[in-house]
């Protein structure tokens, strides 16, 4: 890793300039060429210089990968166990580290990317043991001297895509457990926060992971990724594990269906958060800020939708409204805020194209002002606006869950706001989006309580809590426009990165064929208890 001066903002840092990772060596794309990472809150800061990687560089990576693998499902899942506790003990002692780069490259507060980077030795020190407990099964046979085992053997070369929302906690998610199991890979870190994926790669070397069991790519989506997609009609990959949009997400569940393949994909949301007329409602506005506004509403589990029981609606709004006005936006880096810049200038784009689909739809416009500029912006504001990639929070308000705007993800500080007669119609607005991954209700009545957790469609749900926030130890994900139903974190991950074996161990010394030559009991002649309760 060679670090240089950056002359237009040393005061955040040094530069870093990274390559990929391919076969245990360092190496240029194979064209030669690069891209910058920049700092989305401070333009000047030029975060980081990496290779921009072609196809060929990506099959070099699979084809490491593949030779890679039979020495690695082969070491004992013990010892692969004691390379993860590595990679969490190297996580912990880099830390700080780790969390200035990921608030440097993609404008996470300090406080969020610890978070993040906690977020990934958690998972860690959760797979560390996981070694010793891949267990199999003892089967009892129904013939005689025979034997049944079923056991857990790696997939095989796995492609990994991941965001750049969460550079470390996502890529730990998958690339742990896979490596845990057996698997090897070849990763694509979002552009985004190459930097982030490219020191995680050298924590992951120094931990004792082999050449060629972990590859990285860096590069574009449109290049790199669909590159790496592409392998998988090409035979390098068994596996696939994708973080993004869902668009993207049902392109990559196409390939890999027609290749047989079952791909891990966790994609978006239109997470809706209902307050019913029983809720504390200082928690529930305090709990939908930062649900709907949180690393400027570009996470996954970002509430979508707030819907309001009737009776409380009026009074919810303007103590919502209130809250939302004092928010505190700008440099994470110049001083505490509660969100910072959107990831890319894409994004920034996107999100502002979202307010002429609720003026088209016939949303009100309760708050939100467009991009922040020095002569639009919030009071408070920390920075200076027109050196990154600023948006304002953003309320609409009279919104129907058929309008567009309820519907569709905006990944961004955007939040609607409906209104229902009963928990009956509530879940009802809830169910009403083609996603499925976070939901929240706040509420103190049980019964509203059970039939939250009864009827809803999503893969993760919070009762008086935020639609965000995930441990490393439950299962996350979600289903319908969300993802496959497959899961990440905790035991229910590793169904996603082993394949069930089946073996039978006949000691017989001779042929025996099941439900052939199975020693069923013999039918006997029933008791006829009528006749022994009959009076004499």
């Amino acid at each position: 890793m060679k670090l240089t001066d950056n002359d237009q903002a040393k005061d955040y840092g040094k530069t870093v300039y990274g390559y990929n990772y391919i076969d245990g060596q360092e190496v240029e794309a194979s064209n030669n060429k690069r891209f910058n990472s920049t700092n989305p809150s401070y333009n000047k800061d030029l975060v980081g210089s990496f290779p921009l990687s072609t196809e060929e560089d990506v099959e070099n990576a699979c084809i490491a990968a593949k030779n890679a693998f039979k020495e690695w499902k082969n070491t004992p899942a013990p010892i692969r166990g004691g390379i993860i506790a590595n990679i969490g003990d190297l996580l912990t002692k880099n830390k700080d580290v780790l969390a200035k780069i990921i608030t440097r490259e993609i404008g996470k507060t300090p406080k969020e990317a610890m978070g993040s980077v906690q977020e990934a030795i958690d998972t860690a020190h959760f797979f560390q043991s996981e070694g010793r407990r891949l267990y199999g099964q003892t089967v009892p046979s129904e013939m005689r001297n025979k034997e049944l085992y079923t056991y857990r053997r790696p997939i095989g070369v796995t492609g990994v895509i991941t965001a750049g929302n969460f550079p470390l906690a996502v890529p730990s998610w998958k690339i742990i457990p896979a490596l845990l199991c057996g698997n090897t890979i070849v990763w694509k870190p979002s552009d985004d926060a190459a930097a982030v994926g490219y020191l995680f790669g050298k924590i992951l070397e120094d931990a004792g992971v082999p050449k060629g069991v972990v590859n990285i790519i860096h590069g574009t989506g449109a290049e790199a990724g669909d590159a790496l997609v592409k392998m998988v009609d090409k035979g390098y990959l068994q596996k696939f594990s994708f973080t993004g949009s869902t668009a993207v997400g049902r392109h990559i569940g196409e390939v890999c269906g027609r290749n047989l393949l079952v791909p891990s994909l966790e994609l978006g949301g239109k997470n809706p958060l209902i307050v019913m007329e029983d809720a504390d409602l200082d928690l529930a506005v305090h709990g939908a800020v930062w649900s709907s506004f949180g690393t400027a509403g570009q996470r996954c589990t970002s509430a979508g939708n707030i819907i309001l029981h009737k009776d409380i609606a009026q009074t919810f709004k303007a103590k919502f409204l209130e809250a939302v006005k004092k928010i505190k936006i700008g440099n994470p880096l110049l001083g505490e805020v509660l969100y910072g810049p959107m990831l890319a200038e894409r994004f920034l784009n996107t999100f502002m194209k979202h307010y002429e689909i609720g003026k088209a739809d016939g949303a009100t416009l309760l708050y939100g002002n467009g991009q922040i500029t020095k002569e639009n912006k919030p009071e408070g504001f920390v920075g200076d606006p027109e050196s990154g990639l600023y948006a304002w929070p953003v309320i609409w308000d009279n919104v129907k869950i058929d309008m567009r705007i309820a519907q569709e993800e905006i990944f961004g500080p955007v939040i609607t706001l409906l209104e229902v007669n009963n928990i009956e119609e509530a879940m009802e607005v809830a169910n009403g989006t083609p996603y499925g991954l976070s939901s929240a209700i706040y509420t103190n009545n049980p019964d509203y309580m059970y039939k939250f957790k009864n009827e809803i469609g999503a893969g993760m749900s919070s009762i008086n809590n935020s639609t965000t926030g995930a441990e490393a130890h439950l299962p996350f994900g979600g289903n319908g426009a969300s993802g496959n139903n497959t899961r990440e974190s905790g035991i229910w991950v590793i169904d996603s990165y082993t394949r069930w074996h089946a073996v039978n161990v006949d000691l017989s010394g001779k042929l025996q064929l099941a439900q052939m030559d199975t020693q069923y009991v013999e039918e006997k002649t029933l008791t006829d208890f009528s006749t022994l309760l009959a009076s004499k």
